[in-house]
């Protein structure tokens, strides 16, 4: 006779996790769900295994707004290594290439003004992007050679922190969707003509989360035992603060949540209001549903279950 599955429990809610160095973004959705017991679990936003800090995760109904997490701005502190490059564009690769030289901070300086905006950037041949069905990280595994197409990414801010030594500096980042702080490393090395590669990254922010309100594992541990997770869960609605809000009746709640539109007023929508924009309908505080707007009516996309 064969088990029944194990379905877990409805946990609806965001926990921002402080992902610690060498271990997976998966890896931690798994540990997170195990630890809750949470039905449904997944991730705002994959994190490298060298990397550190935010880790936004979506339970339960909260994984209906991974995407606009996904989306929405990230703030990197990082360290690079002058002198070598690497095959992973980091200090866990084999180094593929060594220069004695050493950049100045001033020749630091005018270099990132390169690689500010939108620029074209050609992701590291370990990475996640799909090339023919295949993840690159898969195939460079391999050893097949790649020639990753660049891709257009956007740096908001880009600036040098500190400069602990000659071999290295520190800087912080707040980038768009698809950028990679590996690629910007080896790129800004070879624009100084020193080569260069991440030693230490860590993730400040994805949109609305930070790292002063992330908590370790250990300390998630702490707090499941002491029944205390309500309490640590961060609101569905928080991913979604950038999208423009309605606030709507009960019967106009019950129509979204069976996929029926309804009739709004535009001027009664708080944020900006573009035709045909997302805006979420909230009823008491709650999200009840992402919809889309067309001629004065919203159409539901996306609907959240009480």
């Amino acid at each position: 006779m064969s088990r029944r599955r194990h379905k877990g429990k409805r946990i609806d809610g965001w926990l921002i996790i402080d992902k610690p160095s060498g271990m997976t973004s998966t890896h931690v959705v798994n540990r997170v769900k195990r630890l809750t017991d949470a039905a449904k679990a997944g991730h705002g936003g994959t994190l490298d295994p060298l990397a550190t800090g935010v880790l936004p995760l979506a339970l339960g109904e909260a994984t209906k707004t991974v995407m606009y997490v996904m989306d929405a701005p990230k703030r990197y502190r990082f360290t690079v290594r002058f002198g070598a490059a690497t095959n992973t564009d980091d200090s866990e690769g084999e180094v593929i290439g060594t220069s004695g030289e050493r950049p100045t901070d001033a020749a630091i300086a005018l270099a990132l003004k390169a690689f500010e905006g939108r620029i074209m950037q050609r992701p590291p041949d370990f990475a996640a992007v799909k090339v023919a069905g295949e993840r690159a990280y898969d195939l460079a595994r391999r050893g097949e050679a790649l020639d990753l197409p660049p891709r257009e990414v956007h740096f908001i801010e880009l600036r040098m922190i500190e400069r602990p030594d000659v071999d290295h500096a520190v800087f912080e980042a707040r980038c768009g969707k698809g950028a990679y702080i590996r690629a910007l490393a080896r790129d800004l090395g070879q624009a100084l003509g020193c080569l260069g590669h991440v030693t230490a990254l860590r993730r400040l922010e994805v949109g609305a989360f930070t790292a002063d309100a992330a908590i370790d594992l250990d300390t998630l541990v702490e707090i499941v035992q002491d029944d205390s997770l309500p309490q640590a869960l961060v609101s569905v609605s928080t991913a979604l603060a950038d999208i423009p809000a309605l606030a709507v009746t009960e019967p106009q709640a019950a129509r979204l949540r069976s996929g029926h539109p309804i009739q709004i007023v535009p001027r009664l929508v708080v944020g900006e209001v573009v035709e045909g924009g997302t805006i979420q309908a909230v009823r008491e505080g709650e999200v009840v549903a992402l919809g889309r707007l067309v001629d004065g009516e919203l159409s539901p996309l996306r609907v959240f279950n009480r």
